[in-house]
């Protein structure tokens, strides 16, 4: 799911949140930005500023939907960045 968010175009990073709360623990670590509970998907992500938060999110939930196991999909837009045109992603 993490790899799927990341690829999205607008997406710039993922993110954990505020208090770190948007995790999910897997062998060896955790995977930050994506928190599976039991009957939803919460994502937090840093976008690109440019196009209408609710198109980025609504792709994003499009993206993660067949993923979900019929779990409702929260996407959380915890930062708004402007200045990385050209297709540059931050940390990458």
């Amino acid at each position: 799911m993490a790899r799927a968010v990341a690829g999205c175009p607008d997406v710039v990073e993922l993110s954990a949140g505020g208090f770190g709360t948007l995790q999910t623990p897997v062998p060896g670590g955790r995977v930050r930005g994506v928190a599976v509970r039991d009957d939803h998907v919460e994502v937090g992500v840093v976008v690109r500023y440019g196009r209408p938060i609710q198109d980025i999110t609504a792709e994003i939930r499009g993206v993660l939907a067949p993923m979900a196991a019929g779990r409702a999909v929260h996407v959380y837009v915890e930062d708004v960045v402007a200045g990385l045109g050209g297709g540059s992603r931050a940390g990458g």
